[in-house]
């Protein structure tokens, strides 16, 4: 077990990309009361500074090996696009750090294998920045589901489309930056999916290629001893409803649009309907769960998140290469 952080200090992040979404976390993470961001590090070392300097980061770097060599790092954040993620991940982790990876962790199952494995032998924290598993309305959904509000849980419909025009050049198509649907926005829908069905015995996968050959809409439907438990639809190119239903045998949840990060949550049952607020309005973007989570797991030494388990993150991340492998996906990395 790794030594645990002491309450009477704040956990230090390192931050390694300096893109819009290392920007909302860390803007978060700053509305927590024992987390500070310590540093950062981007290919540019002007934009590290400037990132720095705008989220109260005491150093910058243009290198990321003096980012995961800085001794006054804790955590390191990898917030860089999807093919980075396993070979930054495995420099911070042989460096000693503990990671929290953004999603997907890899592109692939085998890259996300080893990064575990490489924590766990290196005795260091490893988590997949999956927050929606944090999320406290998906976490209130699942405590209603298992105490058998909405009697025995069925099937699950969820939906993410985000109408993006082609662009060859965007990240959700280009395939050399990890672009398409089912690695940016499906990996949110299947998460939410296997917390109330589980991952199915049966995957039947449809879908459309962008002219660049990225998954640009596609569609999946579960199934488990020969029942469908999930339908599940995710588009670059299309607005979708991005809700989640959670269906039962005596009625249903609704994780309100966006269902990964949802604004509310609405209890059917016999006809009548309440709705339960978003607790985390008002507050940030809602990723103070993940960092609170990552911060705990900290100081109680663990190795790996009960709510987000290295073994589900692999699981989820075989389905999609089952995915891919049926869309016709192929990324140049492995070519």
């Amino acid at each position: 077990m790794p030594a645990a952080i002491s309450d009477d200090r704040p956990v230090r992040w390192g931050v390694l990309g300096a893109g819009s979404i290392a920007g909302t976390v860390c803007s978060d993470l700053r509305l927590t009361s024992g987390n500070v961001v310590t540093a950062v590090a981007a290919r540019d070392a002007d934009r590290a500074a400037a990132f720095a300097a705008e989220h109260g980061a005491a150093r910058s770097y243009g290198s990321y090996e003096d980012l995961v060599t800085d001794d006054e790092v804790d955590v390191v954040y990898v917030a860089t696009t999807h093919p980075n993620h396993h070979r930054q991940a495995l420099l911070a982790i042989e460096a000693g750090k503990s990671v929290l990876v953004e999603k997907p962790v890899c592109l692939h199952a085998a890259q996300a294998r080893e990064v575990f494995d490489a924590a766990r032998a290196a005795d260091v924290f490893a988590m997949e920045a999956m927050w929606t598993r944090a999320n406290p309305l998906v976490r209130k959904a699942q405590q209603l589901a298992a105490d058998g509000t909405i009697g025995e849980v069925r099937h699950v419909r969820a939906s993410f489309g985000i109408g993006v025009p082609f662009d060859p050049t965007s990240r959700l198509y280009d395939l050399a930056n990890g672009g398409g649907a089912l690695l940016d926005l499906g990996v949110y829908p299947i998460t939410i999916a296997s917390l109330f069905v589980g991952l199915p015995d049966r995957a039947t996968w449809s879908g459309t290629l962008s002219p660049t050959g990225s998954d640009e809409t596609v569609a999946v439907q579960w199934t488990a001893a020969g029942r469908p438990t999930a339908q599940l639809m995710f588009s670059a190119a299309v607005v979708m409803s991005n809700d989640t239903v959670i269906g039962g045998t005596e009625g249903f949840l609704r994780l309100e649009s966006p269902g990964h990060r949802p604004s509310g949550l609405t209890v059917s049952v016999g006809g009548e309907e309440r709705r339960i607020e978003d607790p985390l309005a008002g507050h940030g973007a809602g990723y103070t769960p993940q960092v609170e989570e990552v911060e705990r797991c900290l100081r109680a030494g663990l190795l790996e998140s009960p709510l987000v388990p290295h073994a589900d993150t692999v699981a989820i991340q075989e389905l999609m290469d089952e995915g891919l492998a049926a869309l016709g996906v192929v990324y140049p990395q492995d070519r």
